[in-house]
Formats: C-alpha cells, structure tokens, sequence
C-alpha cells in the first residue's frame, strides 16, 4: 500500500458531513485491517506479512477484550450466596472460544448470563445452543425477544409456544363461515411471517406448525401467558389450536432473554378466542 492509497483511507477533511460520516466507517475497518497508521505504524513503510502480523495482534487483543468483558459481566451476575459448580473443561474451552467474537455489548451480556448459569448449575446450555447464540445477529435477538414476550404454555405442557391460531374442523357451525381458520395477529406484535422465518432459519423455531388434538368442550385448560393466564373451555367438541414451536435450543435461549410481555396481548388474545371459547 503506498503513501497516496493510505492517504485515501485516512483523510476526510475535504468530505462532506455525510461523505465523512461513511469514510470514517471505512476507516474504522482500515484499522482492523491493518491499512491505518497508528502510533509508529505506518502500512505504507511495511510488509503484507508485517501487516498481517500486526493485524493479528489487533485482532487477538479484541478477542481478549471481548472474553474480559464477557467475564466481567457474568461475575455481577454470579450469586455470592449459591454453591458453585465446576463447569464442564470442554464446554468451556469451546464456549471461550466462541464468546471471545462477540462485540456487540448487548450480546456480550448474554453470553455472561449463560456463564453464571453454568457456575450454579451446569449443563442448562448445550454447545449447540451456543452455535447457535454465536451466529445470532442482534437483530436476530431482538426479534426473539419480541416473539417471548407473546409466548405461552397450554395446559400442562410446559414447552413454549407462538399460538398461530385455532380451527373448527367439522359441525354445523363451518357452514357460516368464509374460513375454518382464525388467525392469530402476530404481525401486530412485531412477528410478521418473514420474522416466524428468521427464527426458523436461526434453528429457534420449528419450521413446521403444530396443531393440539380436538379439545375436549367439557375440560377447561389454561393458557399461560407471560402476563397472567387465560382459561379456556371450547364451544364446540370441533376445535383445536395451531401454533408454532420452540425448538430444544429456542427453549434454551429463552433462559437467558427476559421479555416484557405485552399488555395488549392478552386482550387481543382473549377478543379472538371469545367467538368459539368461553375464555375468563
């Protein structure tokens, strides 16, 4: 790289604001990359092999920065009044070795969660959960965030659940209707289709949807929201409800997010429900 290539890589000041803003951006991967003088450096008076060289170095003390902060954050969340368990060696030599390329700080955080998880109780997050965490965008987090904050258990079965919606199969009552099927709004809650997608793509989601069997119009059942529950006895001995379901690592990953449920939800929820279920 000569001395005008390393001139276009770190002078902005004849750039506009917004010219400057997207420079500075690409500066910022310059200086990953090895291309920006810093100090003594200077790219243009060196080798490739010596600029590889120095980029390994910038690259191994981020990788150490980003394990001591990870660190860091998982002793606040260790209890000092919790006997303590010795993680497994494996475990955490692989789960050093992924966390140390997570920079994002809110990511960070949950790697520190599933840290102190496994310092009082061991084996609650498989390493596949961890490949999974550490392909997760923060994008990708936020939209399960969005999609705990609506999800619920029915009955007795603990698994988490997207309730999709519910469909009369049969009865006289089909006839009036355009559609056996009443779907469940998720897009109002931040779930459109393309975001259902996502997480099955990330492997938080299965890809398939899931129906209970026809429910039993003399048992009452429960649906367990994050706010509260909702106790449903059917109409009709013709309905059943669909839903999409957490995978074992989505059951995982939910360990560590702590969503606020949605106030609207249960509302919402309960006005559809009220056609073909007494809900209270």
């Amino acid at each position: 790289m000569n001395a005008e290539q390393e001139a276009v890589v770190i002078d902005s000041s004849t750039k506009t604001d917004s010219e400057v803003s997207a420079r500075r951006k690409a500066l910022v991967i310059g200086r990953i990359l090895g291309l920006a003088g810093e100090g003594d450096y200077k790219p243009s008076n060196v080798s490739v092999a010596e600029r590889a060289a120095f980029r390994y170095r910038k690259l191994q003390a981020q990788y150490q920065a980003n394990v001591e902060a990870i660190y860091a954050m998982a002793i606040k969340y260790t209890p000092s009044d919790v006997v303590g368990s010795d993680p497994d060696p494996d475990w955490l030599y692989q789960f050093f070795e992924m966390a140390e390329k997570i920079h994002n700080r809110r990511m960070q955080e949950l790697w520190a969660r599933i840290l102190a998880k496994e310092l009082t109780e061991p084996g609650n997050f498989s390493l596949r959960t961890l490949e999974t965490l550490c392909r997760l965008t923060w994008r990708e987090a936020q939209t399960l965030e969005k999609a705990l904050a609506v999800a619920l258990t029915i009955g007795n079965d603990g698994r988490l659940k997207l309730l999709s919606g519910y469909r009369l199969t049969g009865g006289f009552g089909q006839y009036f209707r355009k559609s056996p099927t009443t779907a469940m709004p998720l897009s109002q809650f931040g779930l459109p289709y393309s975001a259902l997608v996502m997480l099955m793509d990330a492997g938080i989601l299965h890809s398939s949807e899931f129906e209970t069997g026809l429910l039993d119009p003399k048992q009452r059942f429960t649906l367990t929201l994050q706010k509260g529950e909702l106790s449903l006895q059917p109409k009709s001995s013709h309905l059943l409800l669909s839903y999409y379901r957490f995978s074992p690592v989505g059951d995982e990953l939910a360990q560590l997010v702590r969503p606020q449920g949605d106030t609207n939800f249960g509302n919402v929820l309960k006005g559809l429900l009220a056609k073909d279920f007494i809900v209270s």
